[in-house]
């Protein structure tokens, strides 16, 4: 009688114990999104816009309660450096992934992958593959058709332009390019050189010079993106040349050089909130709650008018 008195008291202590770890368990997950975590791969940490885009991620792990991990290639042409960030990420098991592929095609297999585990959202560029959540960002080629008309707005027809693309295969940085060309030819412009910068402002600094040298009457030019407009400027400051340049992105630099009577303009995304929303997305897709399958994040045209706003919303996100 004793033996099963004791084996009844045995069953008795490891019943309670199992429902007392129970509930423990139940209670974390109820808590919910204090344990979540989001994984959030950029294109690159090296540059202004990305440097936004991170800062809205970790608003909204702040603002949420989550935790968010940025991280990024040392720049938008290491491609294979982003996709071996994408797979430690993967590896850690977060509860979400957030992506903006520098080279879709490269990430696909990866992402469809991680996909069959976990929600994926891309942000700036997009990629089609199986199970992806959702896309947020800019309609790309939208951007390069404003910053097209904006360049076109202050040169003559029959001018010369020239047009400095990102890295090869960076799909937003090419249809920025494909919307400019076809807004600057329909404004009767004429494109004598079409180059890539790298999306970087030294890489950009040396095409132009080299452009320059083949092409003594260009009159503006448009880039994908306001590191290699900058780059651009100097060549044109270093030469004394009266040339119209518009960037893409609207990083605080590119803002401050409009208001210094440099550059002529930029088209700006909102990278800040592009990262925002891509977490607050990520948690949606994470507590199973119905996330649009694309979201578009707007641009604004940015030119001397409107440029003292802009730095100051710049500079209250870049504390």
């Amino acid at each position: 009688m004793n033996g099963k008195l004791k084996w009844f008291g045995a069953a008795l202590v490891i019943s309670c114990m199992a429902l007392v770890t129970g509930c423990g368990d139940g209670d974390k997950k109820a808590g919910g999104s204090e344990e979540e975590s989001v994984a959030v791969v950029l294109k690159t940490l090296s540059s202004p816009y990305w440097k936004y885009v991170e800062a809205g991620a970790k608003a909204a792990g702040k603002d949420l309660g989550i935790t968010v991990s940025v991280v990024g290639p040392s720049a938008e042409s290491e491609v294979i450096q982003q996709v071996n960030m994408l797979e430690d990420q993967i590896n850690q098991s977060p509860g979400a992934i957030v992506v903006a592929p520098s080279q879709p095609d490269t990430v696909v297999p990866v992402l469809e992958t991680a996909a069959q585990n976990v929600p994926v959202i891309l942000i700036d560029s997009d990629a089609d593959f199986e199970g992806k959540t959702t896309f947020i960002g800019t309609e790309n080629k939208t951007a390069g058709l404003e910053g097209g008309k904006l360049l076109a707005s202050t040169l003559q027809k029959g001018d010369e332009v020239v047009l400095i693309s990102g890295a090869l295969g960076n799909p937003a940085t090419d249809a920025r390019i494909k919307g400019a060309k076809e807004a600057l030819e329909e404004a009767g412009l004429e494109v004598v050189a079409e180059q890539p910068g790298d999306s970087d402002k030294t890489k950009a600094m040396s095409v132009m010079e080299n452009i320059l040298q083949k092409n003594g009457d260009v009159k503006g030019v448009f880039a994908a993106n306001d590191d290699m407009a900058l780059g651009v400027l100097r060549a044109v400051e270093a030469k004394g040349l009266d040339i119209k340049v518009i960037g893409t992105d609207g990083t605080e630099e590119a803002v401050e050089s409009i208001l210094e009577g440099k550059l002529a303009g930029t088209i700006a995304q909102s990278p800040y909130n592009m990262g925002y929303q891509g977490v607050e997305n990520a948690l949606k897709a994470i507590n199973g709650d119905k996330v649009d399958k694309r979201l578009d994040s707007g641009i604004d045209i940015i030119t001397i008018k409107n440029a003292e706003e802009k730095l100051e919303f710049l500079k209250s996100i870049s504390k």
